[in-house]
Order: structure tokens, then C-alpha cells, then sequence
């Protein structure tokens, strides 16, 4: 049986998951209606609310004589630490592009990476049967892609597919009428080159993914480079930093279609999971005992943006969250760090808070939410980027933002970009719609996602992806406003909003729970202000003879994570928990804060 190693690179809504869903049919491998799940491949929660692939994931089809090995690939570059691995399990790609939307940059970070390790592309056309295709642009802009990303000759003379994965064809000519995926098995096995390596010689397995399973433990998914490897076999273990370990196999998978199954034995070019080698690690390699030789360790690009972890001081804690104590955070983010590479956690002076640093907020995010749904309670603060001394010049990461707005906010988007440093490469009109092309900084694009629906009322279509590191961009204006403090620990009422409605937009609604020192709303001046949002309206002989009035209050405004983390300046911490998410002051105590105040003018003066 020969191997074939293709890493697929689509943004998502492309028809990534319907195609492969076609291919595994068309193989033969799978009954109808044996495959159900709407999304196979983005299986994890976050990755179908969010819309991207966060984690590689494979899978693997029969046909014929050969095994096709399908690796999904992230297609955003805050997770660079998945792609950079991934990719070095293939030996081809499969660029999966849009017939009308055509490529989004998103991609361009995965497309790079891919021509850098050599990988041949496949380009497949897919959803040719939509009523708005424009095949033949959109093929040129896939040209035009490569050639800006540095594609070598080899990889520019690219085979082209027309596919519509609704329909489960794949097409060599649009005058074509085949009605099946056959076409396309034929060019993987032609343009897909076989692996390199003999069964003869020396194992050699470079362990790229970690996966961890309840009845045998932490599970090293990778691709066997030479040799083969039994169960049963020992081996040695070199670790990334070149120490070498004795161990052994206890148990070997290999992936059949969308599960993985245990083997007896598996040889160069597949790509499998082995359990049971104590304390692997990414980038680790699996060795024959008589002759140990490393893989060179696969290169992850350095982190761009930095945040605080600390445990949660506040008085609600422990309210709705199981893991609660700097213990608990602590083992979560070492073992966060086991899987997720591109993640940097240091100490600091205080035991119960971390310096975490990624490869931008999204990569930030999904990481907190991820804990918060596990159960985990903690407070993050301000997010800073990571600058660089670059031929002796302060330079900032900044990141390729494409936006597909209708024409009429197109104004709208275009000032809001502009007071985040964006600079425009690029404006054209596609009918009704606007598309705009920009550099934008990393710390821009902060809470960018949220103030851009609002002030477009829903309907940008917006994709970025790292660009690189420029000269900093100048200063990006934070809110204008103070921010009311209330100081009092019990439930909002109304009575006190009504009190305070001429001071601002609030963030709580009559009946929520507060804390001193919690912050419940914004100011329109600029020094933040101690209020009491739970002030109780007293009880008269007179007053309890006469009628209520009615109080109509403003609703109050609500933020997502995203636009908490924007919002959010160094004297304040964001406190997660499984049931919400509040804004507060590092410093709860009200006559605490104000000393602090008092010193920082006297510090300014």
C-alpha cells in the first residue's frame, strides 16, 4: 500500500468539510448516512461557534491501493504553533478556494508556511455551480496569491479542479460532466509525491500533536519519517532540547476514516498515535534503541501579544467556578503548555499570577474561553503587545485585514480603521458591496470585531492574518471616559440607576449582583467616579401612602469578552467565571484607590 500526505488549506465556509465528506463517500469506505455530523473536521465547540480551525485534526480514506492521510490545517495565524507543525507531516496541499468569495487572507499564513516546506499545491475550485461564481477571476486571484506569497516555479504550475461538493464531483474542464470525486483521487496520487523514507532503515517518528484520552493517558500523534515502529517495541525517546529518554510502545493507532484504530505494526510514511511513552512532548522524536538519531525540531514563530493571569480575589469567587486556587491555574497552563506550542506562561514575583503570552488576542481568547468553560475562574488584565528591536527601530506586529462591507458603511469602516493606525492597500466596489484591503496593528485589532458590527449593524464580513513586523504605527486612542465604581457589595436597583442615569451608559441592569470595586459603568468625563448602584430608595409614612413612579431607565450596555479585554486599561482586571465575565479595579478598596490617585499626581507633577 503506498501513502499519500495532503494538508488541506480552506478558509472556513469554503466547503472544506462537505468535500472531504465526498471523498470519504466516494471511497467506499462509508455507507449513506453513516456520516452525519455537520462539521467532521471542526468538531471542537469554539471551532463552530467562531467560524475557524483552531486544532489540526486528521483523518484518513481508502482507495484503491493507496491511504490518503487528510490533515486539516488552522487556517489563522494566531495559531501558527498548530500549522508550522502540521505541515511537516505532508507532502502536499490541497488549496480549497471559494468560486465567488475566491482567497481570503486568512489563509495566506498556512498558503506561506506551506511553500516554505516545498509542498506541492492542488488547487480545487469549489461551489462553481453558485449563481454569483466568477471562476475565471477568481483563478487569477489564486495566481496573483502565490506569486505575492513567493510560490516557487514548480509550485505556480499547479493543477486546477472545478468541484461542487453539494453535488460530490470534481472536475478536470468546466466542459466536463462527470457527476463524481474521481478526478480528483486520480490528481492526488499523480501531484502528491510518496513519502520519502525505507522501512528498512532506523525508526525515526516526530511527534507533532498531543491528544490525551481517559483509559491510557497522553496520546503522541505524528508521522513515521523512517523505519517502522510494533507495538510492544522499545524505543528511545530524544526530547526537544536533545536528552534522550528509554521507552516503549505500549499501544499504536492508525486512522481509518474519521477514527483512528489500534495496529500491530505501522511503517514510514503513515501518520499515526502511539500511548503508553512517558513524558512526550511536541517536537519530540521516536528512535530506534541501536541507532537514536533527532528530527530537527519544528521551528514555531514567537509570541506577539502578552496578558496577566491571575487567581480570582474577588468576593464572589467560587461562586459558580470548581477551579478556583493558583494551584488549579497553575497545572491548567503548564499543561495548556504540553499542547499548544506557540503559548509562552513565566512566573512572576506574585505566586498566583502569570505572564501569558501568544500569537495574537484571538489565540488569547479562545484560551480563556476554553477554561472558562472547563470551570476555571481567573482575572486577565490589559493585553500589551510584544515589540521588537528591528535594525534599531521599535517595530509592532501588524496584521492583513480584508473587509467585505456593504457600500453604504463602507465610511463607517473606513474611519474607524483609520483612528486604529490601519493604513488601505486596496478599495474596490463589487456590486452592492465594498472590498477593502488594509495593514492594521495588532493591538488595533483588539475589540476590533465587535465595533465593527456595531457600526455596521451586522453585516461586515471581516478575515485577518499576521503580515509581519513595521515600525510602531503611533498611539491608538483608548475609551475617552472614566468609569463609574460602585461601592457597595449587593443587588443593583433601579432607584439607584435612575440617580445616576445623567452620569453615563451603564454595564449592570436593575437586580444584578455587585461588588465594591466592581465597575458598573462609563462616564462621559474623564476621571472615574465611586458610586452606589445597590443605594435603596428609604421608606416614609408619607412616601409608603403615595403611589410608585414609574422609572424608565436606559438598557444598559453589554460587552463580550473580545470588547472586555479592549476595554479594560492596567489598573483593572477582567474576572471570568463559568457564568460571566465583569469588569473591575485591580484595587477594590475605594480608599485604597484614591490614595493610589493621590500618588500617581504627585508622581505627574
Amino acid at each position: 500500500m503506498e501513502f499519500r500526505n495532503l494538508a488541506i488549506i480552506a478558509h472556513v465556509d469554503h466547503g472544506k468539510t462537505t468535500l472531504v465528506d465526498c471523498l470519504l463517500r466516494q471511497s467506499g469506505m462509508f455507507r449513506e448516512g453513516t456520516l452525519s455530523q455537520e462539521c467532521i473536521l471542526d468538531s471542537n465547540p469554539q471551532e463552530r461557534e467562531r467560524g475557524i480551525t483552531i486544532f489540526a485534526k486528521n483523518c484518513a480514506i481508502r482507495w484503491r491501493d493507496y491511504k490518503i492521510n487528510l490533515i486539516d490545517t488552522p487556517g489563522h495565524a494566531d495559531f501558527g504553533g498548530e500549522v508550522q507543525r502540521v505541515l511537516r507531516m505532508a507532502d502536499g496541499c490541497l488549496r480549497l478556494v471559494d468560486a465567488s468569495e475566491g482567497p481570503m487572507p486568512q489563509t495566506r499564513y498556512v498558503l506561506r508556511n506551506a511553500f516554505e516546506s516545498h509542498l506541492r499545491p492542488i488547487v480545487v475550485i469549489n461551489k462553481i455551480d453558485r449563481p454569483d461564481a466568477r471562476i475565471a477571476a477568481v483563478l487569477d486571484e489564486v495566481l496573483d496569491l502565490f506569486i505575492s506569497l513567493g510560490a516557487e516555479d514548480t509550485a505556480l504550475d499547479f493543477p486546477v479542479l472545478y468541484a461542487s461538493g453539494k453535488h460530490g464531483f470534481a472536475r478536470r474542464h468546466l466542459t466536463d460532466t462527470n457527476t463524481d470525486i474521481l478526478p480528483l483521487f486520480e490528481e492526488i496520487v499523480k501531484t502528491v509525491p510518496p513519502p520519502r523514507g525505507s522501512p528498512d532503515n532506523p525508526l525515526q517518528l516526530l511527534v507533532t500533536t498531543l491528544d490525551y484520552n481517559d483509559y491510557v493517558g497522553r496520546v503522541a500523534v505524528g508521522r513515521v519519517f523512517e523505519g517502522k515502529v510494533r507495538e510492544g517495541q522499545k524505543v528511545v525517546r530524544i526530547a526537544r532540547e536533545g536528552t534522550q529518554h528509554p521507552a516503549s510502545v505500549e499501544i499504536l493507532y492508525a486512522y481509518e476514516g474519521l477514527t483512528r484504530g489500534r495496529v500491530k505494526e505501522a511503517v514510514c510514511g503513515d501518520i499515526i498515535a502511539i500511548a503508553g511513552v512517558e513524558g512526550i512532548g511536541i517536537g519530540d522524536t521516536i528512535c530506534d534503541v541501536a541507532q537514536p538519531q533527532a528530527l530537527p525540531p519544528v521551528p514555531v514563530d514567537e509570541p506577539t501579544l502578552t496578558m496577566m493571569f491571575a487567581t480570582n480575589t474577588g468576593p464572589f469567587s467560587g461562586r459558580t467556578g470548581k477551579y478556583l486556587t493558583s494551584r488549579h491555574l497553575r497545572e491548567r497552563l503548564w499543561k495548556e503548555l504540553e499542547s499548544n506550542v506557540a503559548l509562552r506562561v513565566e512566573t512572576t514575583d506574585s505566586a498566583d499570577t502569570w505572564r501569558v503570552s501568544g500569537r495574537g488576542i484571538l489565540h488569547l481568547e479562545v484560551l480563556i474561553e476554553t477554561m472558562r468553560r472547563e470551570g476555571y475562574e481567573m482575572i486577565v488584565g490589559k493585553p500589551n503587545v510584544i515589540y521588537r528591536r528591528v535594525d534599531g527601530e521599535t517595530c509592532e506586529p501588524i496584521e492583513h485585514l480584508t473587509i467585505d462591507v456593504p457600500g453604504s458603511y463602507a465610511g463607517a469602516v473606513i474611519e474607524l480603521l483609520g483612528a486604529r493606525r490601519g493604513q488601505m492597500l486596496k478599495m474596490e466596489a463589487k456590486g452592492d458591496r465594498t472590498h477593502l484591503d488594509y495593514t492594521l496593528p495588532s493591538r488595533g485589532f483588539i475589540g476590533l470585531r465587535t465595533r465593527m458590527m456595531n457600526a455596521t449593524r451586522g453585516e461586515a464580513v471581516l478575515h485577518h492574518g499576521f503580515h509581519g513586523y513595521e515600525p510602531e504605527r503611533g498611539a491608538i486612542p483608548r475609551r475617552s471616559g472614566g468609569v463609574m465604581i460602585t461601592t457597595e457589595t449587593g443587588r443593583v436597583t433601579g432607584y439607584a440607576l435612575e440617580g445616576l442615569a445623567d452620569r453615563g451608559v451603564f454595564f449592570v441592569k436593575p437586580g444584578d449582583e455587585v461588588y465594591a470595586g466592581q465597575i458598573v459603568g462609563e462616564r462621559g468625563e474623564e476621571d472615574d467616579i465611586d458610586v452606589n448602584a445597590c443605594r435603596k430608595k428609604k421608606m416614609t409614612n408619607i412616601r409608603t401612602s403615595t403611589a410608585e413612579n414609574t422609572i424608565v431607565l436606559r438598557p444598559p450596555r453589554t460587552m463580550a469578552l473580545d470588547a472586555m479585554l479592549e476595554y479594560v486599561e492596567e489598573d483593572e482586571w477582567v474576572e471570568v467565571t463559568p457564568a460571566e465575565c465583569r469588569l473591575r479595579k485591580r484595587e477594590l478598596n475605594e480608599s485604597m484607590r484614591f490614595k493610589a490617585r493621590r500618588e500617581a499626581r504627585k508622581v505627574e507633577s
